[in-house]
């Protein structure tokens, strides 16, 4: 979706407010590929910032699935936009704003909400996703969620500087 910032780009002091709703049902990145199941639409507030300059500030909250990193199962993860970044028309040879724009959120006179919303998704991810702040994961032997019950799999793992030692043990044991 395009919005038209012609009016708070080019009249000094404009303030444009618009609640737009956000379109995207799917997050795709190199990460994976999350379904959204739940957002708010996009409120948005443009203040004109001087000649064919202006600040975006927004706030939504989506609610996307991802999956447990130790035990993957499926997790709705809230995450938060809150933002707010500097934009500004074709016209304008500040390079602190070319630079910010360069993502392609302006397109002239407007600004895409998709390549926005897109943006900061990608830059509000967690960086770890749990079920649960103790989540126990799965075993690594029979891959069995240790969060209902322990498997009763064998996990000691021997010091490998006491290797030579065990090695010792073994060929001395009588049969």
């Amino acid at each position: 979706m395009l919005l038209n910032l012609t009016d708070v780009l080019t009249s000094e002091g404009s303030i444009q407010a618009e609640d737009i709703v956000i379109e995207m049902n799917v997050f795709k990145s190199r990460m994976g590929t999350f379904p959204i199941v739940n957002k708010t639409p996009l409120s948005l507030t443009l203040h004109n910032l001087g000649v064919n300059k202006a600040e975006a500030a927004g706030y939504a909250e989506i609610t996307q699935l991802m999956y447990c990193d130790r035990c993957l199962k499926e997790v709705p993860v809230k995450i938060v936009l809150d933002f707010s970044r500097t934009v500004g028309s074709p016209d304008v040879d500040d390079s602190e704003i070319l630079n910010e724009s360069d993502q392609g959120v302006m397109e002239g006179y407007q600004m895409d909400i998709e390549v926005l919303v897109y943006n900061e998704l990608l830059l509000n991810q967690p960086e770890k996703v749990l079920c649960k702040p103790d989540c126990k994961g799965i075993c690594k032997k029979c891959g069995k969620d240790l969060n209902g019950e322990e498997c009763g799999c064998d996990t000691f793992v021997p010091d490998p500087r006491m290797a030579v030692l065990q090695d010792i043990f073994n060929a001395n044991k009588e049969v």
